[in-house]
């Protein structure tokens, strides 16, 4: 993976936390990231550049107006006020290629010096085995920092760890060998359909690819969740955006200085779920 920086940008070495999505139902991871790149005024640095993701190209995604600016697959920001350098993804992984991305991204992001990187993804509201709503809209992790996927800082902010994270089971274990690129032992090859099963479900999800290849360069690896269904997803995204800066101790209130309102939305969440009615017609 090759990093193009925009003239006359750098990459701050003062931000060692770098936020992601993982591509997932809904879009929330990347439509967090975007609440979190226009809310900070994090400035474009540059764009990465691997044959593993699906080109695209848009028009400028945050304003304030469409100026023109190309927008491509993978971009990179830097927030220097809050130490943060934050990574968009616009367009799926290449089908079959996860596991090279989430490689070829783990190697950028530990040559690049960042010593915590954040993943947000949403996950199927249709697979939650253990539906809880009675506290609303809930936040669910998966950490690095211990070896079972749990996190203490996690818990006092009144997190769950993902159940479905079974670090002992066949099919994380094979994940787990395919990140860190061991030989893989005859007792966890995954039989002929058997990656169609349950077991390999979450998995095989792009949020456990990234995990399992960030971990395996050392790195400390946060993945948030919130559960969602296709829709809209813009209350996820705030949720997700929220829980990132609870982590990361960050005041969104901060974000805007003297304005009142903490959060700004991107400018192309006006046409985030087709363009704006024509009210001459009405």
């Amino acid at each position: 993976m090759e990093f193009a920086p925009e003239k006359g940008k750098h990459v701050n070495g003062d931000s060692s936390t770098l936020i992601l999505p993982a591509l997932s139902i809904g879009n929330v991871g990347q439509l967090a990231v975007d609440l979190l790149v226009a809310s900070t005024r994090a400035e474009r640095i540059g764009y990465l550049d691997t044959p593993y993701v699906l080109p695209c190209v848009g028009n400028d995604a945050y304003g304030p107006v469409p100026n023109g600016e190309l927008a491509l697959p993978l971009e990179a920001y830097d927030s220097s006020a809050n130490a943060m350098t934050l990574i968009q993804q616009r367009s799926p992984v290449v089908k079959g290629r996860m596991i090279e991305f989430a490689k070829n991204l783990a190697d950028y992001v530990a040559a690049s010096g960042k010593k915590h990187v954040v993943v947000l993804s949403s996950l199927d509201f249709g697979r939650w085995q253990r539906v809880d709503m009675s506290s609303g809209l809930q936040t669910l992790y998966l950490s690095s920092t211990n070896s079972d996927g749990t996190d203490d800082y996690c818990e006092q902010l009144g997190w769950k760890k993902l159940q479905e994270y079974k670090p002992t089971q066949k099919a994380w274990k094979y994940l787990s060998t395919l990140a860190e690129g061991n030989a893989i032992p005859e007792s966890i090859l995954p039989f002929e359909g058997e990656l169609e099963e349950e077991e390999y479900y979450y998995p095989s999800l792009p949020f456990a690819a990234l995990f399992s290849c960030l971990k395996a360069k050392g790195l400390k690896v946060t993945c948030l969740f919130c559960y969602c269904s296709e829709g809209d997803n813009i209350p996820d995204a705030f949720h997700l955006a929220e829980a990132a800066c609870k982590l990361l101790d960050l005041s969104p209130s901060n974000f805007q200085g003297d304005s009142n309102d903490k959060w700004v939305t991107p400018l192309s969440w006006k046409t985030l779920y087709g363009p704006p009615a024509d009210m001459s017609l009405f």
